[in-house]
């Protein structure tokens, strides 16, 4: 396996190199019909927040999930067939539609907690992040070559993101390339309201990050998602792990960048709890340079990292089935 980031030739998370650099999406406008729609929204939240409590705002976001639910149902059929892939034949129809209305809520209140982050007071929001395994995350920190988090799309990993910075660390994400005004215009008003937030680091799904490499070496933090749901191109690197049952491809670029930089890798994992309460849950450490006896070919590697990452994935589906991303 290669010994620095300095001696090897960076390898691509998702893009060739040839491909020209897309337009930053922060330098385009945000339609000012959808600004006020924002605003508005956000302010009905923030004036609900402040009459009826957080634990009223769960409760309205509750009701309009379940609205949604009643209502949605091409949305709902979807959700129906990913539970029975995933779950075979224990996803009977009385569990799918349990877990179907449960999946609904969480999603609408996971939205309206994310959308007002920014309003909460500090104090309030931290109290409300219960953070499992924390120590062994700064101790991979300590090793100083940085670290990778896998997450998946099991969680509301963008609330994950915003209160690992909050807490201080030094943290690079991955974005696409293609987020919504919406989304654009929330991360804005972060970056105004928290300096820690500000000083995030980005790099689009798309392009060829060499300052990647750079990062783990100054001590960063960098999470991205590797349960891709399909290949976006030839030039993304993939490979095939077990999970649920048959076999699907996940990404490789990230796990090839940190093991050539000796940076550890583990997995991380965000619980939804009742009354917007969150647990940031470490999980399987997928490689550790200081604990490895035996230095193995970086393919090798890469695909024992792989299928334990599956792993756990699939422990934390089974054990949180509502946690599914939008559909």
């Amino acid at each position: 396996m290669a010994a620095t980031a300095q001696d090897e030739t960076p390898v691509p998370i998702l893009n060739s190199p040839a491909k020209p650099a897309q337009v930053n999406e922060d330098e385009r406008p945000i339609p000012a019909f959808t600004v006020a729609r924002i605003q508005f929204v956000r302010g009905f939240l923030v004036l609900w927040m402040w009459c009826f409590s957080l634990k009223g705002l769960y409760m309205l976001g509750r009701f309009f999930g379940t609205c949604e639910y009643m209502v949605d149902y091409k949305r709902r059929r979807r959700v129906h067939k990913k539970l029975i892939e995933i779950f075979k034949g224990k996803a009977t129809p009385a569990w799918r539609r349990v877990v179907t209305r449960h999946y609904f809520m969480r999603i609408r209140c996971d939205k309206m907690f994310y959308t007002i982050m920014d309003r909460i007071p500090r104090d309030k929001l931290m109290n409300r992040i219960k953070f499992v395994g924390r120590e062994r995350i700064d101790a991979a920190l300590g090793q100083g070559n940085g670290l990778y988090i896998a997450l998946c799309h099991f969680g509301s990993h963008h609330i994950a993101g915003l209160i690992m910075a909050l807490l201080g660390y030094k943290l690079i994400g991955v974005r696409d390339p293609k987020e919504s005004p919406v989304r654009r215009y929330i991360a804005q008003k972060y970056r105004e309201t928290f300096p820690e937030v500000a000083a995030m680091k980005y790099f689009y799904s798309d392009t060829f990050p060499r300052e990647l490499f750079r990062s783990f070496k100054d001590g960063y933090l960098v999470a991205s998602l590797l349960d891709v749901a399909q290949r976006r191109g030839e030039q993304h690197k993939m490979h095939p792990v077990t999970i649920f049952g048959e076999t699907r491809e996940f990404l490789t670029g990230p796990l090839k960048i940190a093991l050539r930089c000796k940076a550890p890798m583990l997995q991380g994992f965000v619980v939804s709890r009742p009354n917007f309460y969150y647990r940031l849950v470490v999980g399987e450490t997928l490689w550790d340079p200081e604990s490895v006896e035996l230095v193995a070919d970086e393919e090798t590697v890469v695909s024992d990292c792989l299928q334990r990452y599956a792993n756990g994935v699939e422990g934390h589906a089974r054990e949180h089935p509502d946690h599914l991303m939008k559909i």
